[in-house]
């Protein structure tokens, strides 16, 4: 125990994606992470700490080994807490016309149990980093188009590989550069405001170019045959861009 001290500096920091980290603390050999970073690393897991990983998983919690010096030690369940406004999110997107997954690298009891909580149907557990890019990539040869969530090093790929990737301003710095777009607020209700705000931001655009062009189209070949006064013909080209830039304005009112 070290309360009140300084924690050593960690040397040799690996991190193995999807996996856990590993390094050196105190001239120790430190892993924790999945069971099968340290069986890789040719380090049995003895059957009590076996039988706590099982029961970390079976409470909905992820489950992290930690072992140094060759030997595993130790096991730490980790739980993440949902957020209160989670469940509508999700609602939100299905509000959308969206059909909302679960994706992580979270065991199968964690991610259900997540899942649950905030009404997802489908769950892919316990991927790795690649395997993430991998079901992105099938949903895509489905004819979908895929828009991904993500805020960590694990969901760096991911959100490169989906049509649209949204980084949590709260993430890594890996997750922000991989994406499309940056969230300022680590919340998730703030994706569905993303989404239909671009789709506003579209709808206008449309709505732009249907009137300029209508103004434009129809007004300068009369005034060409000599149909139309062209005072008039330029007084709608005036009119069409005034019309453009307050119809674009009124993006200004979303919330």
């Amino acid at each position: 125990e070290r309360t009140g001290a300084t924690l050593p500096a960690v040397q040799d920091f690996v991190n193995v994606p999807g996996l856990g980290v590993r390094g050196t603390v105190d001239g120790h050999r430190v892993l924790v992470g999945r069971p099968k970073l340290l069986t890789d690393a040719g380090i049995g897991v003895p059957e009590a700490l076996s039988a706590a990983l099982a029961d970390a998983a079976a409470r909905g919690r992820t489950a992290v080994a930690v072992a140094w010096d060759g030997e595993a030690r130790g096991v730490l369940g980790v739980a993440d807490a949902i957020k209160d406004s989670s469940a509508a999110a999700v609602a939100d997107l299905r509000a959308l016309g969206l059909r909302p997954v679960l994706l992580t690298g979270d065991n199968r009891a964690v991610a259900d149990s997540v899942a649950r909580t905030v009404s997802i149907d489908e769950v892919y557990a316990e991927v790795l980093p690649e395997d993430k890019v991998n079901v992105i990539e099938r949903l895509q040869a489905e004819g979908r188009a895929v828009a991904m969530v993500g805020d960590g090093v694990n969901d760096a790929a991911a959100l490169a590989t989906a049509d649209l990737g949204l980084a949590m301003g709260t993430g890594t710095d890996a997750a922000i550069e991989a994406s499309d777009l940056t969230l300022v607020r680590g919340d998730l209700k703030v994706a569905a405001d993303a989404i239909r705000l671009s789709r506003r931001t579209l709808a206008t655009i449309k709505g732009n170019l249907f009137w300029a062009f209508g103004y434009n189209v129809l007004a300068l070949p009369l005034a060409a045959f000599g149909l139309l006064n062209p005072m008039i013909a330029g007084a709608a080209m005036a009119f069409s861009s005034v019309f453009v830039v307050t119809n674009s304005l009124r993006l200004r009112s979303f919330t």
